[in-house]
């Protein structure tokens, strides 16, 4: 079955780089920020946990967690983790998944369900689709779902922008436009009523538009 936005996130029992979890007991109250990678000492992949272990302090301003995963075993994320730490400046603090029977990235429709064996003798290639993240909030819920293609480095800046704009939409009656930023102005949100606005944002706000209600972010 495959996963939508609002779903419940699958939950798991996995070995990672500091023991065993229980992923929805792992997350608690927090939000969550899983990311996978096809394969250990993969180039693009090396940049982007060295960037994520760089920015991890802004995930955890946020009240997020970060956890990675790869279809090879825990011994081979701690020797990964000496190489992103010579060539990027950063080692990774966050727990890394050692998915090697798959279980997870299956879970997760990263591979099909039916997919054989286990992680002896795969490739990134035949890892590919298992570059994907998921933002899941502390009701456990799928937030965000992203999956990019092996050669493109992912935009780990955007997960906070998402982030941000999630959690103040959750907070507020509000939206976020195209390309805003945490501190710019927001949307109303098209289920308040202008009655309900006007007990909401008592300063007013600018409407271009009678749905287009453009307000100082709250907050």
């Amino acid at each position: 079955m495959s996963l939508r936005i609002n779903d419940t996130a699958p939950d798991f029992t996995a070995n990672t780089t500091q023991g065993q979890i229980k992923f929805h007991d792992w997350i608690g109250d927090k939000w969550a920020v899983l990311f996978s990678h096809p394969k250990d000492f993969t180039p693009v992949c090396t940049t982007e946990l060295g960037y994520m272990a760089g920015i991890e302090p802004e995930f955890t301003q946020r009240n997020a967690k970060l956890i990675g995963l790869s279809v090879d075993p825990v011994d081979a994320h701690d020797r990964w983790a000496n190489d992103i730490e010579e060539t990027q400046g950063h080692r990774p603090k966050y727990p890394m998944i050692g998915d090697t029977d798959l279980a997870v990235a299956k879970l997760y429709n990263m591979l099909p369900a039916e997919e054989p064996g286990t992680s002896e003798g795969r490739t990134a290639a035949t890892n590919a689709t298992v570059r994907s993240v998921f933002v899941i909030g502390p009701d456990k819920k799928i937030k965000l779902m992203l999956t990019y293609p092996m050669t493109t480095g992912r935009n780990f800046d955007e997960i906070l922008r998402v982030l941000d704009s999630m959690q103040l939409t959750a907070a507020h009656k509000v939206a976020t436009p195209a390309n805003w930023k945490k501190g710019e102005d927001v949307i109303i949100a098209g289920s308040v009523s202008d009655d309900d606005a006007k007990k909401l944002f008592p300063d007013g706000w600018k409407a271009p538009k009678p749905y287009l209600r453009v307000v100082k972010q709250p907050g």
